[in-house]
């Protein structure tokens, strides 16, 4: 068969220093613009042709854009414009029905004109909030002693019916923001004054964004109304997306998210300094930024994510201080700040690592060899050079593997933990490294045909005990991996639900099909093409790979993951391929393996303790109403501090108690609880096999 040698987009770049993400801020995804009503470019109408004709002929979806679609498009660009209903009142978005089933017609014309017309209207009201905050909010008495609450997530409620509605929204708003600095201990005209240059910035912001902002927004919408990961890149946006690729950016390692009001760590880069330090965790929030020692921490709540990027960007060697309200404490917990030292984040922070977790179980010791793979990588212009030495995930896994066998171990685990995809070719190689051969994928055409990935290596690098670490941020070739895995019995299967992503892009250059003035250009389009399937035939699409082992998961699929996005394709199935099972994982064992699990349950202290933290983030994650009476919000403040000095006050005894010290390299032994239970589990399977 056919080896696929194409590139999955992944669902993170993980690659990068940081993405951008298209979630935007609650009150104000700030599309900024002069003074002057902002109008669309005279080509502009023949690009959104273009794109719309290359939707409906080439997306896997195989549908035409129309009345349906349009539908969909009005919804979203109003909620991508104001995605927490604190701008537009009710009688806009009534106004904005007469556009419900007219914008598939007007885009196959050419005629965008309804996108700016619908931004002057967020722009005027925009500008009626600012007005509002420094005339009415700045001085206002707030009376923090009365029980009321605001909801710092409203993107589910209803818009404002009237002006006043709106006002009394935004009292709270601001309250909610000027309770918050109170409580950190500033005094009123600092929190006057602290706040009032937070709006500034905003309204600074708006002034700087163009006309190819609005179109940007507008495309996004219509490409995002086909599928989730179809989208329009901009001239900028994909200058910008080249530059985060080229791995050169100088910062933290972190890869960062617009949420609500709050700039939110979505993933923690391994190697970068917000990894090494241990101080910098998924889902933290980050609320200010300083430079070097002694430089002043800027509040950044409710900036746009281009900004905070731009102040915590900087060069090697430099200093930059954060200000995070830490996940574990959510948004009703106290702030710290925490100081990292910028590093270059180049490709070898991103290839697999490995080390040797011992364990003492039942008065054995087993040595565990662990790789972490934070995503499927592969040196393609080096490849196509010729060059002996280039970079790949499977060649470097090879090279650990041996490594680590050379030092004795009992089982290896395999973390694809946060591991959003890369090189589907890689997928496939690394999985043949662990079986004899045969098809690992199988990929859907638009055009109904049928390919399939396969290995053709009959070598086995490793024929021991094997277990895969997957979560919901999993997603893409680490799927297909994982899934072939499961499939051919090779391996425990320990983790969460993965993300759900069974889709292959390809990114179109439109300035290759059209004509556009001197100095002028246009942007891609990154269309969905394929899909692909496991060997038995089942889509990885929203379903994802389910563990043969569920640890437990703060994270719902249709918040984060594939399910998330009303516009995502559907799961489905085709005829399975031909291919032979091994014998190394059985029904019987996976059903061993879930009893002893769930003994420990009952009885193992850490084991709960993972649960319960678990269910507190799980928890802390969903909050989203905060009290605006400054005694219940500093109890709560109090009581997430007193939950999170129990918690450290255990491990420093546990550490004591096993004489090693907590540094930033035995890190991973001693406060990754998640992989200390899939390594109990691996273990669990290496005992049953005697």
């Amino acid at each position: 068969m056919k080896k696929i040698t194409f590139v999955l987009a992944p669902v993170l770049v993980l690659l990068s220093f940081i993405t951008y993400s298209s979630d935007f801020i609650p009150g104000a995804v700030l599309f900024p613009t002069d003074s002057t009503t902002l109008t669309p470019k005279g080509y502009y109408g023949d690009e959104a042709k273009l794109i719309s004709q290359i939707l409906d002929t080439y997306h896997y979806k195989k549908i035409k854009l129309n009345d349906s679609l349009s539908s969909v498009m009005l919804d979203d660009y109003i909620e991508t414009l104001d995605n927490n209903h604190s701008y537009f009142l009710e009688s806009d978005i009534k106004n904005f029905e007469k556009y419900r089933t007219q914008l598939d017609d007007l885009t196959k014309a050419g005629d965008v004109s309804a996108a700016y017309e619908i931004y002057s209207v967020f722009k005027e009201r925009f500008d009626n909030r600012m007005a509002y905050v420094k005339s009415n909010l700045l001085d206002y008495k707030y009376d923090y002693s009365i029980d009321e609450y605001y909801n710092t997530d409203r993107s589910k409620e209803g818009w404002a019916s009237s002006t006043e509605e709106l006002n009394d929204l935004w009292r709270k708003m601001v309250k909610s923001q000027a309770l918050s600095l109170k409580l950190t201990g500033k005094e009123p005209a600092e929190i006057k004054d602290m706040i009032s240059k937070r709006y500034e910035r905003f309204d600074r912001a708006i002034q700087q964004y163009k006309t190819e902002d609005i179109f940007e927004l507008y495309m996004n919408t219509l490409a995002e109304a086909f599928d989730p990961h179809t989208n329009y890149f901009s001239p900028r946006t994909s200058d910008r997306f080249k530059q985060n690729m080229s791995l050169s950016l100088e910062g933290i390692g972190a890869r960062l998210q617009t949420e609500t009001d709050y700039t939110k760590v979505v993933q923690v880069i391994p190697g970068g300094p917000a990894y090494k330090s241990d101080l910098v965790h998924e889902n933290d929030r980050i609320i200010g930024v300083g430079q070097g020692e002694d430089g002043e921490i800027v509040d950044v709540v409710g900036w746009r994510i281009d900004d905070v990027v731009e102040l915590i960007k900087g060069p090697k060697g430099t200093t930059v201080k954060l200000e995070i309200l830490p996940a574990e404490t959510g948004v009703n917990g106290a702030s710290k700040i925490i100081t990292l030292v910028r590093e270059k984040i180049k490709l070898e922070d991103m290839e697999a690592k490995s080390e040797i977790v011992p364990i003492k179980k039942n008065g054995v010791e087993y040595n565990i060899g662990v790789i972490t793979l934070p995503s499927f990588y592969m040196d393609f212009e080096a490849y196509q050079k010729g060059d002996p030495n280039y970079t790949s995930t499977t060649r470097d896994v090879k090279r650990l593997v041996k490594e680590l066998e050379a030092q004795g171990i009992d089982g290896l685990m395999m973390d694809l933990r946060n591991n959003g995809g890369g090189s589907l070719a890689e997928a496939i190689d690394l999985t043949g490294l662990f079986i004899k051969n045969g098809p690992i994928v199988q990929v859907r055409t638009s055009t109904n045909k049928i390919e399939v990935g396969e290995d053709e290596d009959p070598d086995i690098i490793y024929d021991g005990p094997m277990a895969v670490m997957i979560n919901r941020f999993s997603a893409s070739a680490s799927e297909i991996f994982a899934a072939a895995i499961q499939d051919y019995h090779r391996g425990v299967v320990i983790g969460e639900q993965t993300f759900g992503k069974g889709t292959v892009q390809s990114v179109i250059d439109l300035g290759r099909y059209m004509n556009v003035p001197e100095g002028e250009k246009v942007g891609q389009l990154k269309l969905t093409l394929q899909k692909f399937y496991r060997v038995t035939g089942s889509s990885t699409q929203h379903l994802g790979v389910s563990p043969d082992v569920n640890l437990p998961s703060a994270f719902e699929a249709k918040e984060f993951g594939e399910s998330a996005s009303k516009s995502a394709l559907p799961w489905d199935q085709i005829n399975s391929a031909q291919f032979n099972l091994t014998d190394k994982v059985s029904s019987q064992m996976v059903s061993k393996l879930n009893a002893d699990y769930n003994a420990r349950l009952k009885s193992d202290l850490e084991l709960k303790e993972l649960v319960e933290d678990t269910k507190e983030l799980k928890e802390n994650l969903s909050k989203t109403r905060i009290s605006l009476n400054e005694a219940t919000r500093k109890k709560e403040i109090d009581e997430a501090e007193k939950r999170k000095a129990n918690r450290l006050t255990l491990n420093n005894a546990k550490v004591e108690k096993e004489g090693t010290s907590k540094t930033p390299e035995n890190k991973l032994k001693m406060d990754d609880k998640y992989l200390k239970e899939g390594v109990i589990i691996l273990t669990d399977m290496i005992s049953d096999i005697g």
